[in-house]
């Protein structure tokens, strides 16, 4: 009879939790997400063996990893100036994007992006940007800002970008915080890459050639090729299973 005492007693009075803990778990989980988003975005933002990538690998082979490290971080410095133009555009059209029919069409148009994005990374033969070393090393912070150049030439970044976005329904919150989160997340994700790239790279040094950057670079097609195709398949099964619903 004590037992049945103490599990009527629990029924009798709920755990009942406060709604401060409740806002709080809230914005952790967002803010969890839109971090895990950015690190994403990041990634594969700074994976292609495009003309930076390439002066990466060669500055990390013939120079040292530190110059292979600072070569990605003025990437990641120029990735981070389109970031931000790319989320403050997407800002201005907010009523645009909260509209669910809205939404699976920019996620589908996002998916299509994705998948060209792929498809041209795979075709591409990244070994065609290489040059001969030119002998002097330079300062680090001459390779980063070569590097910051090299990259922010590039504004067709943009459509990645946007398709990224949408693909991954990231939106920059309007908190001073929640911009910081998410954008940092994004140079994050990006120096995540060439952290593990120069890594590599340095421990491989001897044995990687221009086949194997091919190489490098049609599996990294191949992999957002994959992650398009996905996103689409599960953007339409969502919309289509509401619609049977």
């Amino acid at each position: 009879m004590r037992h049945v005492h103490i599990v009527n007693a629990i029924s009798m009075n709920p755990l009942i939790i406060e709604p401060q803990l409740i806002n709080i778990w809230a914005e952790f989980q967002s803010t969890f997400q839109l971090v895990l988003k950015g690190l994403i975005i990041g990634i594969i933002v700074s994976a292609p063996m495009g003309p930076t990538g390439i002066l990466c690998l060669q500055r990390t082979i013939n120079k040292g990893r530190d110059y292979g490290l600072v070569t990605g971080a003025g990437a990641a410095t120029s990735d981070l100036f389109y970031a931000v133009v790319t989320g403050f555009g997407m800002t201005f059209v907010m009523d645009f994007i909260d509209r669910p029919e809205n939404i699976f069409w920019l996620k589908v148009a996002g998916s299509v992006l994705l998948l060209v994005f792929g498809i041209i990374t795979f075709r591409s033969d990244p070994t065609k940007s290489m040059h001969k070393p030119s002998g002097q090393k330079g300062t680090l912070l001459n390779n980063y800002f070569s590097a910051f150049l090299i990259t922010f030439a590039n504004p067709l970044i943009i459509f990645l970008f946007i398709a990224l976005y949408a693909q991954l329904t990231f939106t920059v919150p309007t908190n001073i915080f929640g911009l910081l989160f998410g954008f940092m997340s994004i140079v994050a994700g990006a120096m995540l890459w060439w952290t593990g790239l120069t890594y590599a790279l340095t421990r491989m040094k001897h044995s990687i050639g221009t086949d194997g950057i091919i190489i490098m670079n049609r599996i990294i097609g191949s992999i957002v090729i994959v992650i398009s195709i996905i996103y689409a398949f599960d953007t339409i099964f969502k919309i289509s299973f509401k619609f049977y619903q």
